[in-house]
């Protein structure tokens, strides 16, 4: 990245892009992480099909990484979420148990995840799965279609009310 994207070299904290008004810099959010209640109204599209609508989410806001919504489990219809084995650690959230995403003849493997049991503070994940922007037809804020955060780890929504710059992609791991 050059400087005109906020990256001042490899392994620096990047130089935060300065928010317009109605925006929020990722740089401002906390760490640890908190979940925050949402009101706008999130679709999600698979397959051709809408596998999600609902205007009852939470985001997870953590420094330097674009919000990360999560939909009412209840939201999803039968089979469009399917457990698979394995899990993930996160120090903060919690132990995370995945899901294939099935819609319209589409398979998305591992592409959703939840904290059945997560720590104390986000226990508002309990009932509610994360999904993987990119790989999705598409996935929604108030009909703005976002963008995904690069890289394959985190799974943040932009959407143009969020600045950067965003870790998860080449570079920004020392961030």
């Amino acid at each position: 990245m050059t400087p005109a994207h906020g990256f001042s070299g490899f392994g620096r904290r990047p130089q935060p892009i300065k928010p317009a008004a109605g925006q929020e810099s990722v740089w401002d959010y906390p760490r640890p992480p908190r979940v925050e209640p949402r009101s706008e109204r999130v679709t999600v599209r698979l397959g051709g099909q809408v596998i999600a609508d609902t205007t009852d989410a939470v985001r997870v806001l953590e420094t330097s990484h674009p919000p990360v919504y999560y939909v009412p489990l209840d939201s999803f219809p039968a089979g469009a979420l399917v457990p698979v084995e394995g899990t993930t650690f996160c120090e903060f959230k919690g132990e995370a148990h995945y899901f294939d995403v099935v819609a319209g003849g589409v398979v998305v493997p591992r592409g959703g995840w939840t904290y059945p049991e997560p720590s104390r503070g986000f226990e508002a994940l309990s009932t509610r799965v994360a999904l993987y922007p990119g790989h999705m037809d598409s996935c929604e804020v108030d009909g703005e279609r976002v963008t995904s955060q690069e890289g394959d780890f985190y799974g943040g929504w932009i959407t143009r009310n969020i600045v950067g710059p965003f870790k998860g992609g080449p570079g920004t791991s020392g961030w």
